[in-house]
Order: C-alpha cells, then structure tokens, then sequence
C-alpha cells in the first residue's frame, strides 16, 4: 500500500530515486518492476503501476468496446503508452523523456503514493490541484457520507 507524498528530483537522464521506504515494497509486491503510463483524467500526471495491478487495469481496460471512441482513447493512453521500468542497483528508475515531455515533467515533481499505485506529477499541476478548492456544489452522495 503507498501512500504520502515526496518531493522529487529527476537527473539529467530522467531518472528519479524511488523513496526508501517504498523500495522494498515495490521489490515484494511488483518483483522490481513497474508501469509508467500517461493519468487519462489529469494532465500533468503519470500512473506508476506495481506490475500485478497493471496486470488488472490493463486486461478491464482491454476489454473495453474499441467501437466507443472515448474508449479508444483511454486505451491509447493507458495501455498504449504504457512503458516498463525496473529499478537500478541504487534504486532509480528512468522515466521515458516522451512521457515527462507530455506531461511537463522536468527537474521537480511530486510522488504520490495512492494505494495501490503512484501518481508522478510535474511540480507545478501538482501546486494547481493542491491551490483548488472542493465546493459544496462538487460533493455527491459517496463524499458527503464521509466522516473525515
């Protein structure tokens, strides 16, 4: 399970160093491998996937009618340009430049451990949805029987 949130820095080659506390984890649960695809509903936004999820998320998104536009496209996105990456001996894994350049990511970005995947952000789309605000308006049955 990942969760919080890391501050990162890529080098040069546009590799980033995994946190500590999730090598393990990414070692045991995904065998050292994981998927980089683009965030369909974000821009700004990878996924970082644990193989065994990918695995998942790639057969229901396979599975989707291909005569639907709209899902077309989210398979393009997802499955498409889905790319996989394994860590090195000093626990850096290199994220394709195609992928940071499609989503701004360069120097800086921002880790986000969401359960059962990672969510890799540019650091400014990560500001911008940090600075919004979730109004009443925004809220439906599910968020407002939450007990925060």
């Amino acid at each position: 399970m990942f969760q919080g949130e890391t501050a990162i820095t890529l080098d040069d080659k546009g590799r980033l160093a995994i946190p500590t506390a999730y090598r393990e984890l990414v070692a045991r649960e995904a065998g050292n491998r994981l998927v980089v695809t683009y965030n369909p509903f974000e821009s700004g936004c990878l996924y970082l996937y644990p193989l065994p999820v990918w695995e998942r998320v790639r057969d229901q998104v396979n599975a989707l009618p291909r005569t639907k536009k709209v899902n077309r496209s989210f398979q393009l996105k997802l499955v498409g340009a889905a790319t996989f990456v394994e860590p090195d001996g000093n626990g850096r894994i290199t994220i394709p430049a195609s992928h940071r350049n499609a989503v701004g990511i360069e120097k800086r970005a921002v880790l986000l451990g969401m359960g059962e995947k990672f969510e890799l952000w540019s650091e400014q789309a990560h500001h911008e949805q940090i600075r919004q605000t979730i109004s009443d308006e925004d809220l439906g049955g599910e968020l407002l029987e939450l007990q925060l």
